[in-house]
């Protein structure tokens, strides 16, 4: 009975205007859209979300279901790191275009280096392999560079190489790159509706 009476209440408080949308109203919990009037005829607007549709995936073994499930598995741990990677590289570079010696950007980079050590090298170092795998491509997805090139470009050449070798000891390459029309297609997928909350 309270929620008739406040939806009631809201529909005759709230004008409407021919044309004219108006924001949504919120009375005791319960979200009121907003009302177009067109042609003498009130409209509420709703809001809603994006849904995204693929083909049902098949798989001819268990084996494969496995795999799948492992890579979605893999994907919800891994996938914040890559989207906290994408956002702390956007940061450092709008603060790197404003120091103005080379010394000053080095120490810059080395911070950024300790912060991030700090806070994520535990959780990172509990990676299984195949998730490490998984955040080398993500990182290139969401950046636009692989993690060799990143980390060329911000802790040079020799350290870049260094780090190359150790990834490769562990069947690991930093130089991998995201391919989303390719071997990466069902990853990418997953990607997608990871974003839009449908895994």
């Amino acid at each position: 009975m309270n929620k008739i009476f406040a939806i009631l209440i809201s529909i005759i408080f709230i004008p409407t205007f021919d044309g004219l949308a108006q924001q949504t109203v919120i009375i005791d919990g319960f979200t009121i859209p907003a009302i177009t009037t067109i042609n003498g005829e009130p409209i509420p607007n709703w809001l809603i979300p994006e849904i995204v549709v693929f083909p049902k995936r098949t798989f001819k073994t268990k084996k494969d279901y496995r795999h799948y499930q492992r890579m979605i598995r893999n994907l919800k741990t891994v996938y914040p790191y890559a989207r906290i990677a994408k956002d702390k590289l956007k940061d450092m570079n709008s603060q790197l275009t404003q120091l103005k010696t080379k010394r000053e950007r080095e120490q810059f980079v080395n911070q950024i280096e300790k912060e991030i050590r700090n806070d994520f090298e535990k959780k990172l170092m509990s990676l299984t392999v195949s998730q490490g795998k998984m955040l080398i491509k993500l990182i290139d997805r969401e950046t636009g560079r692989t993690s060799y090139q990143l980390l060329r470009e911000l802790k040079g050449n020799f350290s870049a190489g260094l780090w190359q070798a150790v990834a490769r000891i562990f069947g690991s390459n930093l130089k991998s790159e995201f391919d989303e029309e390719g071997e990466d297609k069902i990853l990418n997928e997953l990607i997608i509706l990871y974003e839009h909350r449908q895994l």
